[in-house]
């Protein structure tokens, strides 16, 4: 029981409530950047590269087997099949997906610290620069 209450309590903190709500969150937030660079980013780059699908660059390590029915020319067929693959055009998606989710978080961190300089100078002096005026006028006198 003793174990019962003290996982109650550390549920109830605010500070795991909050880093539930922040993954949640955050995994929807992943989906949208994901959807973001494979959708929209990626076909420009591959455009640009040449190709439609950038993410289906890829090199294979070692040999096609003779019963081997996909096509050697999918990424997907041939890491299903378990032939030896470097995907180095996913991985490059895989990295431009990160930067950017990156960029995103930084400019919302960046834009929610400005916001929380502007509530503290709204708000008016602390309670330690009250008190300190007070004692500074009170030696005054």
């Amino acid at each position: 029981m003793v174990m019962l209450s003290e996982f109650k309590a550390f549920i109830a903190r605010g500070n795991v409530l909050d880093l539930a709500v922040a993954v949640i969150i955050g995994a929807a937030f992943a989906t949208i950047t994901k959807s973001l660079t494979d959708d929209i980013i990626m076909p420009v780059v591959g455009a640009i590269f040449g190709g439609l699908d950038f993410a289906s660059y890829f090199t294979v390590l070692g040999p096609i087997p003779e019963g081997f029915a996909g096509n050697p020319a999918s990424y997907a067929d041939l890491k299903a099949a378990g032939i030896p693959v470097l995907g180095w055009g996913q991985f490059i998606t895989v990295l431009i997906n990160f930067a950017i989710l990156a960029f995103v978080i930084f400019l919302i961190i960046r834009s929610a610290t400005k916001m929380m300089k502007r509530g503290d100078e709204a708000a008016g002096p602390t309670e330690v620069d009250l008190l300190t005026e007070i004692r500074d006028e009170l030696k005054r006198r």
